[in-house]
Order: structure tokens, then C-alpha cells, then sequence
């Protein structure tokens, strides 16, 4: 079948009334149990968003390691720079911040970078490892010449009393930095434990991607205009597609194949994402029918990498109405192209005169590798190890050891093999505002 890209899709944008399924986001309704915001550097707390970052200087701060970190300020702040990208924490050796858990489960952890110049640093010049509970979250990382901010968002799930962050200069002599750091509760099933590998070969359910390390790679508003961390429930950003290649806002939007002569195109919509090669995603796709006068009306197929993920897909069929939002979670296999497609076609049962395909958004996280990294081969053991040996010797035995769990748990890790049977299904986290249980919403954990 012939495949089409981006800029022969028609899109299609809808929007909700007041009396529709979506109610307007609201963030006072989501309060997660853990809820730790950090202004690094600053002496003072910091409001963003309506939310208070707290700084880092305080004696009960979480900060553990504070010889050798210097706090850090912009001292040619742009006046339209956010007030936590104009203080910065610097390491000049191996330190960490450890946050106190009260709820066990999966936690998003976000971190924020914007060099600057200050007191003779140039912070563009820093190069480092950040760990976090044990995984490589980044290997030699640097911000460069990029003057804009960075932001690195990760899943991790935590089954202890703490989240441990630490900060590795990447040699002796160099440093790390960093502005502000985020770590709160997800909500549950965020992250279900089941999603299916696509691979072309057969289908095989992959159990356990909540014990998973994930990182965001690309969240995409297929259709619809950037979501800022103001406008989602759990202060996420979403990119419009035409930049790149769901709350609520994501299920408003859509791009759609539309066919207006009577026959049914013979053509994909697809989207590329480039990727680092050596990893497996996760793929989360977004629908929602909001293009259909009626049910029934929307069969379609959809690809991973050219492979099909699901076929002769009828929205109405799992959630038994209209403009009532799902996702599918599938796992791409390992790929050495370094270029991640996603497509939605049409297929024999596409009726004429109507949709072909539609999807709403994509959201695309980095699963980590044998040895527990998200950025390269080395384990954090090994990281810390390199470090010239001084009072963070007595960590290596440890997180070296978490290194050699992690590379065992890889080779036992549990598949099951299945048919194409109809899909389980679950219901989206009821905590999340705008998607609960009352409206229908679903979540697709199979694949038929």
C-alpha cells in the first residue's frame, strides 16, 4: 500500500461544546501524593504555572551533597525568561538530591537545563551523567550552544522510600548543572504493566512496563496546537505535529484521511520520528472519533515501522459512542534505522465517501536497555566507577549491583505469546480530570 506523509493528510480540527464528554482540565483536581519541585540554585521559591518550586538551600532541603556545589545565578536574565532557568545548582564532583516517597508506584521525574553565563562559567561548557535510582537517565550529556531550555521527563518507578538523583561530572575537572528538578506521584495506570511488541513476526504481549525506566522522546498534538504544562492535567507538553515530523485538548484535534470522490485512497498517513537506534518504545497512539456523524462509520489499519499493530480498527466498537477517547500502548522492536513511523490507512471494510483513518496523538517513550540505561551501554555502576574513588566508593558496590539485577531481570524478562484475539481492555486513570470512568473512556492493552 501505498503511504502518504504528513503533508497530504487533511486535518481536522473540532471544537467541543460546554455540554460535550470533555470537561475543561482542571489541575486543582489532580493533587499527587508525592510532590517534590525544586528551584536549584535559587535562594528563593519560585512560582510557575501556579506552582511553587522550592529552593534548594534550605537545610531540610534534598540535597544531600553540598561540598563542592556552588548555587549559581543569571546575571543577564532575559526579561521573558521563567524565573527557574535563571538559578542553576553546579557539581564540581559526584552529588545527589534523594526525595522521600510516601506512595510506592511510578513517579514522573523532569529535569530542567538552561546555561547561562555566570561568575566566569560558561554552563553551555558542562558535561555529565545523571543517574536516577540506579538507571543512566544521561551519559555525556551536554546542553551545548543551545541557548533554549531543555527539558528531560522519565517514568520510574520507585518501590522504596526514596527517589535518588545524582549528578556525575563526565571527568575530573569538568562539571554538572542543573536548574530545576521535578518529582511527583503519576497517576495510576498512567503507565499500564501490558502493551504489545510489534515486530512483523508474531504477537506477543510484553508484561512489565511499569518496572520499566522510560523517557519522553516526542509527545505530539497530532493536528492541534501546542499544550503547555498550564493547559494538562499532569503538567505536560504537548508539540504540534507540524513542528515535529492526550489531555483533553489532545482529543479535540485530529488528522484524518478523507476521501470525497466515492473511492477509498490507497494511501497511509504516516509519521517519522527520529530515534536513537539500539532501544525499544514505547508507543502510545491517541484516537478519538470526532469526524463521524454516527458509529460504525471509521474502519482502519494501523502500522508501527511498516508492521501492522492493528487491523480493521473500528472505534465505535470499543467505546459505543462518539468523541469518546482511548489509547493503544504498543512496543516497537529494536531498530538500527534510527527512524521510528507510525501510520493509520485505510482497509477493505473503509466505506466510501467517508474517513479513512484518524489520529488524534502520539506519545513515544525510550524503554531501557539490558544493562539499565536510557543513554548508552554503560550501567551507573560503571559511572560512578570511572569517578576517581573518593567518599562515593562505598556507592559502586551498590548501584553495580542494581547494574547486574537489572541485566538478569533482562534476559528473564516474561513474554506472553498471543493470538490475534479481541483486546482487554481497562478503564483510563480515573484521577486523571477530563478522562474519567463516567465518560467512557478506554484504554487498549491487547490487540485484535
Amino acid at each position: 500500500m501505498e503511504e502518504t506523509h504528513l503533508h497530504r493528510a487533511h486535518t481536522f480540527s473540532l471544537l467541543i461544546l460546554t455540554f460535550s464528554l470533555f470537561p475543561t482540565l482542571s489541575l486543582s483536581t489532580f493533587s499527587p501524593t508525592d510532590n517534590h519541585l525544586i528551584s536549584c540554585g535559587s535562594t528563593v521559591d519560585t512560582t510557575v504555572d501556579n506552582r511553587r518550586f522550592i529552593s534548594d538551600s534550605y537545610a531540610d532541603s534534598p540535597l544531600l551533597s553540598s561540598e563542592q556545589t556552588t548555587p549559581l545565578t543569571n546575571q543577564n536574565p532575559s526579561p521573558y525568561s521563567i524565573q527557574i532557568y535563571n538559578s542553576a545548582r553546579l557539581f564540581k564532583k559526584p552529588s545527589k538530591y534523594a526525595f522521600e516517597i510516601k506512595e510506592p508506584g511510578t513517579h514522573m521525574v523532569r529535569l530542567h537545563f538552561h546555561a547561562f553565563l555566570s561568575s566566569n562559567l560558561d554552563l553551555s561548557d558542562a558535561q555529565f551523567h545523571v543517574l536516577v535510582n540506579g538507571y543512566v537517565a544521561l551519559s555525556n550529556f551536554s546542553v551545548g550552544q543551545v541557548r533554549d531550555t531543555v527539558v528531560k521527563e522519565y517514568f520510574i518507578w520507585a518501590d522504596s522510600d526514596k527517589v535518588v538523583i545524582n549528578f556525575v561530572p563526565a571527568k575530573k575537572g569538568n562539571y554538572s548543572f542543573v536548574n530545576a528538578i521535578e518529582v511527583i506521584s503519576a497517576p495510576k495506570d498512567l503507565i499500564a504493566d501490558v502493551g504489545f511488541l510489534v515486530n512483523g513476526n508474531k504477537d506477543e504481549k510484553f508484561v512489565g512496563l511499569t518496572k520499566q525506566a522510560l523517557e519522553t522522546v516526542h509527545r505530539i498534538n497530532v493536528g492541534g496546537p501546542k499544550v503547555t504544562p498550564f493547559n494538562d492535567t499532569v503538567w505536560r507538553t504537548w508539540i504540534p505535529d507540524y513542528e515535529e515530523v492526550g489531555p483533553d485538548f489532545v482529543y479535540k484535534t485530529a488528522r484524518v484521511i478523507t476521501n470525497t470522490n466515492g473511492s477509498v485512497l490507497n494511501v497511509n498517513m504516516t509519521w517519522e520520528f527520529p530515534v536513537d537506534e539500539g532501544y525499544k518504545y514505547l508507543v502510545r497512539m491517541h484516537f478519538c472519533d470526532i469526524a463521524s456523524i454516527s458509529l460504525g462509520l471509521i474502519h482502519f489499519n494501523v502500522y508501527v515501522n511498516g508492521y501492522m499493530a492493528y487491523e480493521d480498527l473500528d472505534l465505535s466498537s470499543i467505546t459505543y459512542t462518539l468523541a469518546s477517547p482511548f489509547y493503544v500502548d504498543l512496543v516497537s522492536a529494536d531498530d538500527s534505522s534510527g527512524v521510528l513511523r507510525v501510520s493509520v490507512g485505510p482497509t477493505n471494510k473503509t466505506m466510501a465517501y467517508g474517513v479513512d483513518g484518524i489520529l488524534n496523538g502520539v506519545e513515544i517513550m525510550k524503554m531501557n536497555n539490558s544493562v539499565g540505561s536510557l543513554d548508552g551501554k554503560i550501567c551507573a555502576g560503571m559511572v560512578l566507577k570511572r569517578w576517581p574513588r573518593g567518599n562515593i566508593g562505598a556507592l559502586v558496590p551498590i548501584v553495580a549491583g542494581v547494574c547486574l539485577f537489572l541485566s538478569l531481570a533482562a534476559l528473564m524478562h516474561r513474554r506472553t505469546v498471543g493470538r490475534r484475539n479481541p483486546a482487554s481492555w481497562s478503564k483510563l486513570p480515573t484521577e486523571v480530570p477530563g478522562v474519567g470512568s463516567n465518560h467512557g473512556n478506554q484504554h487498549l492493552s491487547g490487540k485484535a
